[in-house]
């Protein structure tokens, strides 16, 4: 009986060393972005105590939300954040007083001066002319604030981010602030000011890799305007970067990739209107247009003429008569 032996070629004494799987690349998440956008505006920001009244627990519209469900809210979010750093905590340990609550608030931003449209300068002018004021006299104040009205806009100046301010709740459930958005100094002797902060630089290598992932695109790389739309699309983060509402998401990365989208649709729109006028140009000229445009016209003069349909008509042939017998003995 014949027996069937396997024989190794490897050395038994040396170990095959097993290849490691490839390390995962964390390309960016949505719970990065969000820590570098608190990061960033907590530098245009002021607070009491930096390190405790900066991080927030929830955000409400207005202080009158403040109750025993948002308070039971934020001791709940509190406690997921201290988990995801580590520390377990029972939200119902968690006492009032450490929370710090997030107020949408405007009153401390001032009014923004409003230029005259071309319209109310005209009618200005040409209220000026009816009343034909003559330097000698003196005019009446009251007719300067008639023509100066509308200087003053009702709204607030704009700004990088929507303005906030924080609080906390004591022992006698009072609430006290302890930090508040686009402001230097102290809160008593401060001023505002929207532009003594910046972006972190970790925010900005996030906005350079999503313009450079996204240009990778299929639909995307092949234009030869590339450069451009990543050039455009950066620019547009860095104006809308910190405009996110963390109470309304917590998807940052979806925000940014339609900024980025609408960048480079725009570029793209740019170009083909720039490249259909010079192609005018060319034609008008008697030069033979892009490859593109002359694509176009073929693709056009196809559709306009349609498929050929060849119809064919199928002629019966008589049928002959047979002959009659008077015609066979004539």
């Amino acid at each position: 009986m014949a027996t069937k032996r396997t024989i190794s070629t490897l050395d038994p004494t040396q170990s095959i060393a097993a290849t490691p799987p490839a390390p995962k690349v964390n390309y960016l998440n949505n719970r990065d972005i969000l820590k570098e956008i608190h990061a960033s505006k907590n530098k245009y920001c002021y607070y009491i105590n930096p390190e405790t009244d900066s991080q927030y627990d929830i955000i409400l519209p207005s202080l009158d939300k403040i109750n025993q469900r948002t308070v039971a809210e934020a001791r709940r979010n509190r406690a997921d954040r201290l988990k995801r750093l580590g520390t377990i905590v029972d939200p119902l340990k968690i006492p009032n007083t450490d929370l710090v609550f997030r107020i949408s608030c405007w009153d401390h931003i001032p009014m923004a001066e409003k230029k005259i449209p071309k319209s109310a300068q005209k009618k200005k002018q040409k209220l000026e002319d009816l009343l034909e004021f003559v330097e000698d006299e003196p005019v009446d104040d009251s007719l300067d604030e008639i023509l100066d009205k509308g200087l003053i806009n009702p709204v607030r100046q704009r700004l990088n981010f929507p303005p906030f301010e924080h609080f906390r709740i004591d022992e006698n459930k009072e609430k006290y602030i302890v930090g508040r958005s686009h402001w230097k100094g102290d809160l008593e002797t401060g001023e505002f000011s929207k532009d003594h902060g910046d972006m972190t630089r970790k925010l900005a290598h996030m906005f350079m890799k999503l313009c450079e992932r996204y240009a990778t695109r299929s639909n995307w790389r092949g234009y030869t305007y590339n450069e451009e739309m990543r050039g455009q699309a950066l620019l547009q983060l860095s104006q809308i970067g910190l405009q996110f509402d963390e109470s309304k998401s917590q998807n940052p990365f979806a925000y940014y990739t339609a900024a980025i989208t609408n960048s480079f649709t725009r570029i793209l729109n740019l170009e083909k209107k720039n490249q259909n006028i010079r192609d005018d140009i060319l034609e008008i000229n008697g030069l033979s247009p892009s490859w593109t445009r002359q694509n176009l016209g073929k693709a056009t003069m196809a559709q306009l003429s349609g498929p050929v349909t060849i119809t064919t008509y199928i002629v019966d042939k008589p049928v002959e008569e047979p002959e009659t017998e008077l015609a066979k003995t004539e």
